[in-house]
């Protein structure tokens, strides 16, 4: 029934990777199941027979989805089933996306669907390394147009040794850790975090990713000779007209051209001049002749790209005017938001950052229940890009996959430099609102960022800075220009956008994606040295408004104190039913937290002021002490009996008063000296070493009365 083969790919040190295909998912244009330990990804593609009318771009889906019963779990809440996607699920799908999308044919416009599930999984073995392989090998073996393999790794350096699909036990020792994907002959996407490495060992870690990539696609392609599927369906989704295109190029190039020229660092009078140009192409045309404006809008679009490139490699002038290598003007504001506990304003050219810290407790850190990885994060940080900060008009509708990328790409840049838990009690949260934009606007994220953080007084290790690099080349790379700050039109008429953020002392983080064939490492290196320079200027000029974190948190912002209890005192200030941390934070106002770290208790107390966690920390303090024979004690009357009174001494702590304790003279009756409530000074004498219970005594703490004279005695 089933016509299955099969091709595997030894890594080389014991592991292997096999592709199957013929057996699940058969009617999908393409299906293979990747298979590595118990890990088990299922990639399907479909794509529609035909473009729809009016589609003039590649309408590609890349979906990754987990499945919980992979690793036998429920999923949480009330339905108990897959609902919407992950963080992690939509970082892994733009993973593969941008791997894949350049490679489509240009006129290939038919809706096409690319699935990945993981149906089985080893909580080792790390799948988002897998994805791409998975995706690419589906395609490779449809009848899809697509100009690959291609596949991704991660590759890791751990103790100085460079590892490809490290486990997860082993990437938690590494410095180095990025995705790399690639085609045989060519990297096209990179993303990952370092801990401040320099930019040639970054080179090195591409280059030895792109060697184990190029065993991938070998498989691949092996594997599609063998079930002879090399040729692809035949497609027409474009209708052109060369005596058009012609026409197009030829009246408007040079006015497109001397538009470039004018170097406008306004983007809309930019756009509004480059419409101009279009317009009057087509005010030429009356309603009686038949014009195809979509057409003509489409050939302008190539007529404005080689106007603007031209630009740059003839003359070294970018559209702004500015210098390849140039920056534009930046102004940093720290605390320009009162109200919350650090904010930063961050300007460079026309983009711009409003970014805000807020400190929280154990109860605000992120709690995460994956697939794979369950826990909490102290660390946090959401990128917003609302229409306004382009000028659109439309409304701000949900959180988009670009932002949730934008966003971890910072969160990946900055989390490095946050002080350990042991010297940052908080849950940190940053938010950037990109106010406006026109380029770079997740390295501008990175540069509020640590400006609020140092403004909030959060004891970063190091200041960070982040700059977006792009590239212009003529066919064959034989002329080329790197670019520092791209702009949005830089980065759409370009062939790369290479983000890199680090200190003064090394990368903390990059991303990378090349839309052209054969870019050289002499070229990635230009661009890295390049980013360098860019990245000390920037953090010179942010040192000008803040060097470094301010000694103190703002005064508006919360106190955490943390103490260290024994284990076995964890119980007694919990309280049965949690009674006693109940009252604690009732009487107080502070938010208490306690749990069990390496055979201790760790109590962090939350108050909104200094008194507050005065009280509370007494209060504690006072549960968790132990009662040390000798020691003088102010406590309450909690109980009379004839034979004396218990006092608590301590929370939960009663010894026995005894009536031949409480005065040097004899005590006719306990209720002569001492009530229900009543405080009183005494001292610990004893505690039972079988039974524990406490003597006290206050006579032991009053003036002995002289002795009556034997002789006086007689004498009466």
């Amino acid at each position: 029934m089933f016509n299955v083969t099969e091709k595997s790919i030894d890594l080389g040190d014991g592991r292997q990777i096999v592709l199957e295909t013929g057996r699940l998912a058969r009617q999908a244009d393409g299906a293979v199941l990747l298979k590595m330990g118990k890990t088990m990804l299922l990639a399907t593609v479909v794509s529609a027979k035909e473009a729809k009318e009016g589609t003039d771009f590649m309408p590609l889906s890349v979906e990754y989805k987990e499945k919980y019963a992979s690793s036998g779990r429920f999923p949480g809440g009330f339905l108990k089933r897959e609902a919407r996607p992950s963080d992690y699920e939509i970082l892994v799908s733009r993973l593969v996306d941008r791997a894949l999308r350049p490679l489509f044919p240009d006129d290939y416009h038919a809706e096409t669907f690319v699935t990945i599930n993981l149906v089985s999984a080893d909580v080792d073995i790390l799948p988002d390394a897998l994805a791409g392989l998975a995706a690419s090998a589906a395609l490779s073996i449809s009848d899809v147009p697509f100009n690959g393999p291609i596949s991704e790794v991660r590759v890791a350096r751990i103790n100085g040794q460079f590892i490809i699909n490290p486990t997860v036990t082993a990437l938690k020792e590494a410095d180095i850790d990025l995705m790399v994907g690639a085609t045989y002959e060519n990297i096209i996407m990179v993303e990952g975090e370092m801990k401040e490495v320099s930019e040639a060992e970054m080179l090195e870690a591409l280059k030895v990713a792109h060697e184990a990539i190029k065993v991938h696609c070998k498989a691949q392609m092996e594997l599609v000779e063998e079930l002879g599927k090399a040729v692809k369906r035949e497609y027409c989704h474009e209708t052109n007209d060369e005596e058009l295109r012609r026409k197009v190029w030829d009246e408007t190039y040079d006015k497109c051209y001397a538009v470039a020229k004018k170097c406008t660092a306004n983007k809309h009078k930019r756009e509004e001049d480059f419409e101009a140009v279009v317009t009057e192409f087509l005010s030429q045309y009356t309603e009686e002749e038949v014009i195809d404006e979509t057409l003509v809008r489409k050939y302008y679009h190539d007529v404005l790209k080689e106007a603007s490139r031209r630009l740059v490699l003839d003359e070294g002038l970018r559209l702004d005017g500015r210098k390849t290598d140039e920056i534009r003007p930046i102004v940093c504001e720290i605390e320009p938001l009162p109200g919350p506990h650090g904010s930063a304003l961050f300007t460079r050219g026309e983009t711009q950052s409003l970014t805000t810290v807020t400190l929280g407790t154990k109860l605000d850190e992120k709690i995460i229940d994956e697939v794979l990885n369950q826990g909490t994060e102290k660390f946090t940080l959401h990128y917003n890009f609302p229409p306004f900060s382009t000028g659109e008009a439309k409304p701000a509708r949900g959180l988009s996959r670009r932002e949730i990328g934008h966003g971890n790409l910072a969160h990946r840049a900055l989390k490095n430099m946050m002080p350990s838990d042991e010297d940052n009690p908080y849950a940190v949260r940053v938010v950037s609102d990109i106010l406006e934009s026109n380029g770079s606007s997740s390295m501008a994220t990175v540069c509020a960022g640590t400006l609020a953080l140092m403004d909030a007084g959060v004891q970063i290790k190091k200041p960070v800075s982040g700059i977006a690099m792009g590239l212009i080349s003529d066919k064959g790379n034989v002329k080329y220009a790197v670019l520092s700050d791209i702009l949005g039109d830089e980065d759409h008429l370009g062939d790369m956008d290479f983000k890199v953020i680090g200190t003064r002392d090394g990368i903390t983080a990059t991303q990378m994606d090349i839309k052209v064939d054969g870019l050289s490492f002499e070229v990635l290196e230009k661009a890295l040295a390049q980013a360098k320079a860019g990245r000390m200027h920037i953090l010179d000029v942010m040192a000008d408004t803040i060097a470094e974190p301010r000694p103190e948190l703002k005064p508006h912002a919360p106190r955490i104190e943390m103490l260290t209890i024994p284990k076995d005192m964890i119980g007694a200030l919990i309280g049965p039913g949690g009674k006693v941390i109940q009252e604690i934070q009732r009487e107080t106002g502070a938010t208490i937290i306690v749990e069990e770290v390496n055979g201790h208790g760790d109590v962090n107390v939350f108050g909104e002021n200094k008194e507050i966690i005065t009280a509370a920390v007494n209060w504690i303090k006072k549960i968790v002490a132990v009662p040390e024979v000798g020691e003088v004690y102010v406590g309450k009357v909690k109980t009379i009996v004839q034979f004396g009174a218990f006092v608590e001494i301590l929370p939960n702590k009663d010894g026995l008063l005894h009536i031949s304790e409480m005065d040097w003279k004899k005590t006719e009756k306990v209720e002569d000296l001492f009530k229900v409530g009543d405080e009183v000074e005494v001292k610990l004498i004893d505690i039972d070493q079988k039974t524990g219970k406490l003597r006290l005594s206050r006579k032991a703490l009053l003036p002995r009365p002289p002795k009556e004279s034997n002789q006086g005695n007689r004498g009466k």
